[in-house]
């Protein structure tokens, strides 16, 4: 049995196992697997309501302002009125947000009041006179009308010239600066005496807006011009800058875009500017071209090699010139010296200009002043007070 077992082949004298293994077809398998996977996944997203599992979600959908007429009938049969806002209405600078819940569909308005606070009604501005008004490539920019009317007598103050009649030392503050900073712009025009003289510079957003206002409540306005330093381009004052090395043509091109920006302004004054106003040949073409539209010219007395009293002379425009800049040192103490220094001088000669910016120290130090300087005999006027008197005169 031995001798058997060792002659025989290997494993072909082993006892079958009962029973077999089973074979089963893999391919087939998984492919059953995947698709009942997806009919369960689409089974799903059909059965539940939302497919997120409960996480949060919100539609939000901004739509434009709807009109006053729309949401009130009262507000539309009454009268317009561009000083008087009711809680109803809607500012210029707001927006309507509705909120749509995501779960109920329920909507919701929000009326999202904007940061510009340029639409504030302070007063009612004087209505702007279209015979000083000619279109141009860049926009509406002011002219002398055919009647010989002047922007600078029709948008003066309307004190100005009775003003210039009463007896005493004058003062005539600029502050400029305004319309870029809506915080600076609103407290110039709101705390400063209405007889101090604002001036815009021409980069600011809702300009015409905040003009407005300003003339609104009271206050005459300038238009500031940005001209080349001697540091130029390092010193740069903004875009279309007047420039010495620009033709004549070129630089008027500059000056009609600067006009266009907003109306309403007796006259202009430099911003910046020494290399410019130290340019007979660059500076002539421009005071010309203001003396023509009937603009005054006001040099802010930076700069010592300025020839703007020269050029104005021959291009006879209405010109005065800042004795001082108040608050060039930003202190409280100096910016009362400024103002003293002032007073003096406008006793010696019967009156003085000076400007400022509008820095916060500034603005409260100069309205404190003013009520002062009142109480002892000094008369703060407009700009085109000391103009108009020597017309007169």
């Amino acid at each position: 049995m031995a001798a058997d077992d060792l002659g025989t082949p290997l494993g072909s004298g082993r006892t079958k196992r009962a029973g077999k293994r089973l074979s089963v077809p893999m391919l087939p398998f998984i492919t059953g697997t995947l698709a009942s996977v997806i009919a369960l996944a689409l089974l799903w997203l059909v059965l539940v309501d939302n497919p997120l599992g409960g996480e949060p979600k919100a539609v939000v959908a901004i739509e434009p302002p709807k009109a006053e007429a729309a949401r009130s009938p009262a507000l539309a049969a009454r009268p317009p009125d561009n000083n008087v806002r009711s809680a109803e209405s809607t500012s210029p600078g707001a927006q309507t947000v509705t909120i749509i819940d995501g779960k109920s569909g329920a909507r919701k308005e929000v009326a999202v009041r904007g940061n510009d606070s340029a639409d504030e009604p302070v007063g009612t501005a004087p209505p702007l006179d279209v015979r000083l008004a000619e279109s141009a490539r860049h926009g509406v920019i002011p002219r002398m009308a055919p009647d010989g009317a002047r922007p600078l007598d029709v948008y003066a103050r309307t004190s100005a010239t009775a003003a210039g009649d009463r007896k005493g030392p004058r003062i005539a503050i600029v502050v400029g600066g305004l319309g870029i900073g809506a915080s600076a712009t609103n407290d110039a025009i709101t705390k400063l005496p209405d007889v101090v003289t604002l001036a815009f510079a021409p980069y600011g957003v809702d300009l015409s807006r905040w003009v407005a206002r300003a003339r609104g409540a009271g206050h005459e306005i300038l238009l500031q011009l940005p001209m080349e330093p001697f540091d130029y381009p390092d010193n740069d004052p903004g875009p279309q800058t007047l420039l010495s090395s620009l033709p004549s043509e070129q630089n008027l091109d500059r000056l009609y875009w600067f006009l266009s920006r907003f109306q309403g302004y007796v006259g202009v004054t430099n911003f910046m500017g020494a290399r410019f106003t130290a340019s007979e040949t660059a500076l002539s073409p421009v005071l010309g071209d203001l003396a023509k539209r009937g603009l005054l010219y006001l040099d802010d007395g930076s700069s010592p090699r300025s020839l703007a009293q020269k050029v104005a002379v021959s291009s006879k425009i209405p010109f005065l010139k800042a004795d001082l800049v108040v608050d060039s040192t930003p202190n409280w103490s100096e910016i009362d010296a400024a103002l003293e220094q002032l007073e003096k001088l406008a006793a010696e000669r019967g009156f003085a200009v000076g400007t400022a910016s509008a820095l916060p120290v500034s603005l409260e130090r100069i309205a404190r002043w003013a009520k002062a300087a009142e109480a002892r005999g000094i008369r703060i006027v407009p700009l085109s007070a000391l103009v108009l008197k020597a017309k007169q005169s």
